[in-house]
């Protein structure tokens, strides 16, 4: 089963739930930390790291002036502005270059080769029968989307496997949750958690996927989330409390179900009503009539 933990904003704890989740998990885990402009998973774990990195790279086109005609053919196919056609030859903007490999093949010259980009790395560490695969952007690449697929090749089929989301509601949240089975939405009791988790509850289910809430630092808003969560029959998954306690460990770096032994029901409870009820908050189920 792919659970990924999402949240429609940053800061709202969806890594503490997601390492947390790995941590109660009885079976061997795979977390994937698809956070990959600032992972952090590791900085809880802490786990040894397997002592390699595997270099990501995208394949962007590189023009031979020699063959180009200035056709356009190229500029016109791509939708990202990744190529333009000012003057007699194509020129590249790779840093907008998706990897499609389209304008290599609308070129009616031959022109456009592929050469390799390096976009950023994937490492992999493992503690207590949690294999951790962290992907990290090169600086200055400014699309995360093809080291998340990338990261995502690293799912194992025979291991339950979470999926750390980056925050929001942009590319890279979709593509971390697309081929999931389960998304795990974090939220706040906040007038900004409850703006935000409607624009993921929206992505979700323009997705298709089965769906629940956990409210995080309960006790600091109101009851907002909770009335929407009610009149959408989104289904509240677990609730953890706002505890100074809770916001002490987490600032020294330590896992909350190992530092904190009273709140790990809430993580083992949680894991099960995921496992045993996959089909929360489907569209269908949890659409208005």
């Amino acid at each position: 089963m792919i659970i990924t933990v999402a949240s429609g904003k940053g800061g709202t704890g969806k890594t503490t739930l997601a390492v947390n989740l790995a941590a109660v998990m009885e079976n061997p885990v795979v977390l994937l930390d698809c956070d990959v402009e600032e992972p952090n998973a590791q900085l809880f774990l802490n786990g040894a790291s397997n002592q390699e990195e595997d270099l990501v790279h995208l394949l962007i086109p590189e023009v031979d002036a020699t063959h180009c005609t200035g056709c356009g053919e190229c500029a016109q196919f791509c939708r990202y502005g990744a190529i333009a056609v000012p003057r007699a030859t194509a020129i590249v903007f790779p840093e907008l270059c998706h990897g499609c490999g389209g304008c290599k093949l609308v070129c009616p010259s031959g022109a456009i080769c592929e050469v390799e980009r390096r976009i950023g790395k994937i490492e992999t560490f493992t503690r207590n029968g949690i294999i951790l695969h962290e992907g990290r952007l090169d600086i200055g690449v400014a699309m995360a989307p093809p080291l998340i697929r990338a990261l995502k090749t690293r799912i194992r089929k025979d291991y339950t496997v979470i999926i750390d989301a980056p925050p929001g509601t942009s590319c890279p949240v979709i593509a971390a949750l697309r081929g999931s089975d389960f998304a795990v939405l974090v939220t706040e009791p906040t007038p900004f958690g409850l703006h935000d988790l409607k624009l993921a509850v929206e992505a979700v289910r323009e997705l298709e996927l089965p769906f629940g809430v956990v409210v995080n630092r309960m006790g600091i808003g109101d009851e907002r989330v909770h009335t929407f969560c009610q009149e959408e029959k989104i289904p509240i998954l677990a609730e953890i409390p706002d505890d100074r306690n809770i916001a002490e460990a987490y600032s020294r770096g330590a896992l909350l179900s190992e530092a904190l032994p009273e709140y790990r029901p809430i993580f083992s409870n949680l894991l099960k009503r995921i496992l045993q009820n996959g089909t929360f908050g489907k569209a269908e189920d949890s659409e208005k009539p």
